[in-house]
């Protein structure tokens, strides 16, 4: 089992994710703010691009069918592990 650094890193540069829990964090026109996690939920803002794509829509049918539509937290919520979805998310931008 190997790390992959480099898309980690490269990932966190175009993801975002908000540090702080704070629902009043503004969110980039052209982005969208999704809440990723098991057991901690963790804030990321991704572009709006990345919606288009089959597999990101597969990964929004699954939260719709965990979670629903109501989101408490404010947000849309993805049942994935980060690393998951990062690695999701950065094939998606770099195709």
């Amino acid at each position: 089992m190997g790390f992959r650094l480099p898309r980690i890193v490269n990932a966190r540069s175009s993801l975002k994710r908000t540090l702080s829990s704070s629902e009043t964090t503004v969110v980039p026109k052209g982005h969208f703010a999704v809440y990723v996690g098991e057991a901690e939920k963790k804030r990321f803002v991704v572009p709006i691009s990345i919606l288009k794509h089959p597999s990101f829509k597969n990964l929004l049918s699954q939260a719709e069918k965990e979670f629903g539509f109501n989101h408490p937290m404010g947000a849309l919520t993805i049942p994935c592990n980060e690393e998951a979805f990062i690695d999701l998310t950065c094939n998606l931008q770099s195709s």
